[in-house]
């Protein structure tokens, strides 16, 4: 394998289980967000190759590292990626931060505790949404609210594919010491049925995840740009109803995914509680102060 095109999974942007650049982003920014996320599903899927050897993935992601900073002809997404960030004035840490989460999935395969795997989501999952954020030229001061909801996102995609993590690549997100708590072992992932130990302790890291979409819900209220705070109100509703659905299915023998008809109808409840949102504001603002009012 000489380049990424080598490892492609052929997934793209419409198979993520969120959406990505959806058409309620503004038009303009919608290729500056496709093509990070171009350069992101290629190193991920460098990363997640299962016949490939570890040496040959991790020279793999150094040339887009190489690409990205600028060397010519060492990676087509790095260089493709890199000129977009120059036209927009736009920083590479977050697509460095993301090849640096990808190195780990190389070469680390188990996560002790939650405290290690949040770590892990501060470089695979947080940069997506603070990029996007800087698309869109929103403040910083959102980053601790991105990154929650972004983690919370991380961390249901890690539930519900435990089974195939295991099984296809032998990588195991549920931190170690959760199973031991329970009883259980990496091993109860190969079962057709979860157990009731693994079924316990998905359900506990599913209600801390719960704890983070509660910090995470002031956050699409928070956003200046009205059509990415859409965006973000209907992810927030679709992973807090798949985190509860965690608390409930078994991911080794039931269906977490929604149904297309579910989708739409929690990106509708998802939309609406924004608009709600900002109605509510409005509201407030217009209401007379105690000594303007007559009487």
């Amino acid at each position: 394998m000489t380049g990424a095109a080598d490892f492609a999974s052929g997934k793209g942007h419409r198979d993520e289980n969120f959406p990505v650049a959806s058409r309620l982003i503004r038009p303009e920014l919608r290729p500056a967000i496709l093509a990070f996320y171009r350069f992101v599903r290629a190193a991920d899927d460098v990363a997640d190759h299962a016949q490939a050897a570890p040496d040959e993935k991790l020279g793999q992601l150094a040339r887009m590292e190489a690409g990205l900073r600028g060397q010519v002809g060492a990676s087509p997404e790095g260089e493709s990626l890199r000129a977009v960030l120059q036209a927009r004035g736009l920083s590479d840490r977050h697509a460095l931060d993301l090849l640096e989460a990808f190195r780990r999935d190389v070469t680390k395969r188990r996560y002790a505790d939650w405290a290690e795997l949040m770590d892990y989501c501060r470089y695979s999952a947080a940069p997506v949404g603070r990029y996007v954020l800087d698309v869109h030229g929103e403040s910083s001061a959102l980053w601790p609210a991105n990154d929650a909801l972004c983690t919370a996102l991380q961390v249901v995609n890690h539930l519900q594919d435990c089974a195939k993590d295991y099984r296809s690549i032998d990588r195991v997100y549920i931190p170690l010491d959760v199973l031991e708590a329970n009883g259980t072992g990496v091993d109860s992932l190969a079962a057709a049925q979860a157990s009731p130990a693994l079924r316990k302790a998905i359900e506990q890291l599913a209600r801390r995840t719960q704890t983070l979409l509660e910090e995470s819900r002031p956050f699409a209220g928070d956003i200046a740009d009205r059509r990415l705070a859409l965006e973000v109100g209907v992810v927030q509703t679709l992973a807090e109803s798949l985190a509860a659905r965690l608390t409930r299915r078994d991911p080794l023998s039931e269906r977490v995914h929604h149904h297309p008809v579910e989708a739409i109808g929690l990106a509708l409840r998802g939309g609406l509680s924004v608009v709600a949102g900002w109605l509510g504001r409005i509201g407030r603002h217009k209401q007379p102060r105690l000594g303007d009012r007559q009487g």
